[in-house]
C-alpha cells in the first residue's frame, strides 16, 4: 500500500518533506565587512565560506540528534538550503528554531573570534526564513482523491 518514500513509527506512516531557506546576519554588507576595509563589495556574503565544513557537520550533527533526516544541503556563500523530513509531531517552526539555534551556538563556540570581527552585536543568521512543503505527489492529485467518493 505504502511505496513512495514513506516513514514508519509507531503508530504513524507520514511523508513529510520541508525545504528551508535561510540567511547568516552577515548578508547585508554594514554587517560582515571587517573594520578598516573601504570597498565593502568584496566582502559581500562571505561569512559562510570559510566556516562551511564545521556548519556542515553541525547541521548533520543536530538533525540526527532531533531525529530529522537530511535529503539535501546546499550551504552557500549568502544563504543555506535544507532539504529534511521530519516526523509529524515535530512542527516546523520548532525544525527551523532548533536548527538555527543549536548551529549558532555551535558556531559561535567553534569559531567566536572569527564572529567578533563579523557581527558586532552577537547573533549569527537573520530572524526571517522560507519553508515549503514537499512530498511525492503534487496538490493536484490530492484534491482530486479527496473530491472521488470511492475512497471514503
Amino acid at each position: 500500500m505504502f511505496d513512495m518514500g514513506e516513514k514508519r513509527s509507531n503508530h504513524t506512516v507520514y511523508n513529510v518533506n520541508y525545504h528551508v531557506v535561510w540567511c547568516p546576519k552577515s548578508s547585508k554588507s554594514k554587517i560582515c565587512v571587517p573594520r578598516g576595509i573601504s570597498d565593502p563589495a568584496q566582502y559581500r556574503h562571505s561569512i559562510l565560506e570559510p566556516i562551511e565544513d564545521s556548519l556542515e557537520a553541525s547541521f548533520r550533527d543536530v538533525c540526527d540528534e532531533y531525529g530529522y533526516e537530511i535529503l539535501s544541503l546546499h550551504i552557500s556563500p549568502d544563504q543555506v538550503h535544507l532539504f529534511l523530513s521530519a516526523h509529524p509531531k515535530h512542527t516546523p517552526s520548532e525544525i527551523v528554531r532548533t536548527v538555527k539555534s543549536v548551529t549558532a551556538r555551535k558556531m559561535w563556540e567553534q569559531h567566536e573570534s572569527f564572529f567578533e570581527e563579523y557581527l558586532w552585536g552577537g547573533g549569527f543568521w537573520e530572524r526571517s526564513y522560507y519553508i515549503g512543503t514537499a512530498g511525492t505527489v503534487s496538490t493536484e492529485t490530492i484534491e482530486r482523491y479527496i473530491e472521488r467518493t470511492e475512497h471514503v
